[in-house]
């Protein structure tokens, strides 16, 4: 007879398949925010249905709902996920990218890893951004989504702000707050998909230029001697 008293380890047979299941509940999830990235994209909000979205998963409709939610709260999830570059959220302090700029120990190092996480962010953000935009002046909550996004990433950019002032290599005549407002302008994924989507810039070219621009704007003249002035665009 097996029995099992309080207190005592659970079975490993138990355990196997308890995390069988967690795996295959992500594996789900996983599916679900692809299709539903795929149909965003091409079709915008008005043609990322659910029923679209379990059909394109191969998964019931019901489990669309289980695993993610109405479509509000999808669209959210996408424009997170995209951003932390995972199938969960994660706030920006967790990031691996923020903990190495953190590490880094000067500004242009700074400056150059945040840029290279850009590019990558911003490969994944736009194209939904896009649909985003398009969808907003008819659809209240998404509106407001963004613009909370939108705000988010300012305070973020000021907390970046302090990191790179601690440094002692900034300008002297930018303070906290203008050295902020001028990162976020250029860290938006409307500036990425001028240059990347309608421009056809390659995303390297890219992010070597957003390092360059943001190295000649704000660091002191002592900061630029390792990037020359010759003025041409990196490649």
């Amino acid at each position: 007879m097996n029995l099992h008293y309080p207190g005592m380890a659970e079975p490993v047979k138990r355990n196997y398949q308890s995390r069988t299941r967690e795996a295959s509940a992500q594996q789900t999830r996983s599916a679900i925010l692809e299709a539903a990235r795929e149909l965003f994209r091409e079709r915008g909000y008005g043609g990322l249905t659910m029923q679209a979205v379990a059909r394109t998963a191969g998964v019931a409709l019901d489990t669309v709902y289980a695993a993610v939610g109405p479509k509000p709260v999808l669209v959210r999830l996408l424009i997170e996920t995209a951003i932390s570059g995972r199938d969960t959220p994660v706030s920006a302090r967790e990031r691996d990218y923020v903990q190495q700029i953190r590490a880094a120990g000067s500004a242009a190092e700074k400056l150059e890893l945040y840029a290279a996480a850009i590019t990558r962010i911003h490969g994944r953000l736009a194209p939904l951004v896009q649909a985003l935009r398009a969808a907003a002046p008819s659809e209240p909550e998404l509106a407001a989504l963004w613009q909370e996004i939108a705000d988010r990433r300012a305070r973020n950019m000021r907390e970046f702000a302090d990191d790179l002032l601690a440094t002692g290599e900034i300008r002297s005549d930018l303070n906290r707050n203008l050295l902020a407002d001028i990162i976020w302008s250029m860290n938006a994924p409307e500036y990425y998909t001028l240059l990347v989507h309608d421009r056809g810039w390659p995303p390297r070219r890219f992010e070597r230029w957003l390092a360059d621009a943001w190295k000649r704007l704000l660091l002191e003249d002592d900061g630029r001697r390792s990037r020359g002035t010759d003025g041409n665009v990196p490649r």
